[in-house]
C-alpha cells in the first residue's frame, strides 16, 4: 500500500519544479523531501523521477502522479483533502489553449468559481497538444480540438471558435495592392503564435489554392498581444472573432481573405471518475462554453 505522504512529496517536486521549492510548500527540509522521494522509489521498485533541472517524472512516475491526482480528487469529495491541507480549497489542474484562456474561458466559469472553493492550476498549450497533458496525468481535464475520447476519459463538445486572417487597411494597401496572391503572402510579414501553430497555412491554402512555401514570420506566443500587434499595421494574423470584434467596429482591422474562415471545434476531455467536484466543474464549463462560443455551423 502506498504511503501518500511520500507520493505527496514526489508530486510537489514535479509540480513546483525542484526539491527546494517543494520543501517550502510542504514546510519540510529539502533533505526530508529528497528522502521521501527516494523511499517512494524503493517501495515502487523503480525510478520515478529524472533528477534534471527541473526534475521530470519517468513514465512510471507519470502513472504514479495520475493515480495520486485521482485519489486526491476523490478525497476532496469526502472533505478529506481540504481538511488535510487546511486551506478549504480544492485544486483542479486543467489543460487549456491560449486563445480560449484569452477569450471565452473565464466568462464561462466565473459564476462557478465564485460559488465553489476551487483553485485552478492552468497549463497552457496548443489545442492540438493539450490532450498530451491529460494522457501524461499532468491535468484532470483539458480543452482540445480532438473529438474522440481517450481510454478512461469522457468527452463533451464545447463549441466552435472561428478565426479569420486580419490586417489593417494600410497593410493590405502596402502588401496586397492588386489582391491577395501566394507570392504576396510569402513577402508580407505575418504574425504566428509559435511553431506549432499551423492554422494560418490551412486557411491560406483553402483561400488561394496553395500555401506559401515560406513566411516572413513574426512569432508572438501571447494571445492577449495578438490583436494590438496586428492593429499596429506591421503584420497580418489570425484572430478569433471574439478578439477581433472591437477592432472591426472601430475600422482598425479588416478581413484579408473575406469569406474564408478557419473553425476549431473545441471539446472538454476529463477522467471518467465518480467525482462530484469534477462533475460540477465539467457541467459549468460545458454550459458556459456553449453560451460563449459559436454553435456548430
Amino acid at each position: 500500500m502506498l504511503d501518500y505522504k511520500l507520493v505527496e512529496a514526489f508530486g510537489a517536486v514535479v509540480r513546483e519544479g525542484g526539491f527546494e521549492k517543494a520543501a517550502k510548500v510542504l514546510h519540510l527540509t529539502q533533505s526530508a523531501v529528497s528522502q521521501r522521494v527516494k523511499l517512494l522509489e524503493e517501495q515502487a521498485g523503480c525510478v520515478l523521477l529524472v533528477r534534471s533541472s527541473p526534475p521530470s517524472p519517468t513514465p512510471a512516475g507519470r502513472e504514479m502522479l495520475k493515480h495520486y491526482r485521482k485519489v486526491r480528487l476523490l478525497e476532496a469529495d469526502l472533505g478529506l483533502g481540504t481538511e488535510q491541507d487546511g486551506s478549504g480549497y480544492v485544486t483542479l489542474p486543467v489543460g487549456i489553449n491560449a486563445d480560449s484562456l484569452a477569450t471565452w474561458f473565464f466568462p464561462a466559469v466565473n459564476d462557478y468559481l465564485d460559488a465553489n472553493p476551487v483553485l485552478l492550476d492552468l497549463a497552457v498549450d496548443d489545442q492540438a497538444q493539450t490532450h498530451q497533458l491529460l494522457r501524461d496525468g499532468e491535468v484532470l481535464g483539458c480543452i482540445s480540438d480532438r473529438s474522440e475520447p481517450f481510454q478512461g476519459c469522457r468527452v463533451d463538445y464545447l463549441g466552435d471558435q472561428t478565426y479569420r486572417l486580419y490586417c489593417t487597411p494600410d497593410y493590405r494597401a502596402k502588401w496586397h495592392p492588386r489582391g491577395v496572391a501566394p507570392e504576396g503572402m510569402e513577402a508580407a510579414p505575418i504574425l504566428i503564435f509559435n511553431r506549432k501553430d499551423l492554422m494560418h497555412g490551412d486557411l491560406i491554402a483553402e483561400a488561394l489554392g496553395s500555401a506559401p512555401t515560406a513566411y516572413n514570420a513574426f512569432y508572438l506566443p501571447s494571445s492577449e498581444k495578438f490583436a494590438p500587434t496586428i492593429a499596429s499595421g506591421r503584420v497580418c494574423g489570425m484572430l478569433p472573432d471574439q478578439q477581433a470584434a472591437e477592432y472591426l467596429d472601430r475600422g482598425e482591422l479588416i478581413d484579408l481573405l473575406p469569406g474564408h474562415v478557419y473553425t476549431v471545434r473545441l471539446h472538454w476531455h476529463c477522467w471518467n471518475l465518480e467525482s462530484a467536484q469534477l462533475s460540477r466543474f465539467t457541467q459549468a464549463l460545458v454550459s458556459g462554453a456553449r453560451r460563449e462560443l459559436a454553435p456548430p455551423a
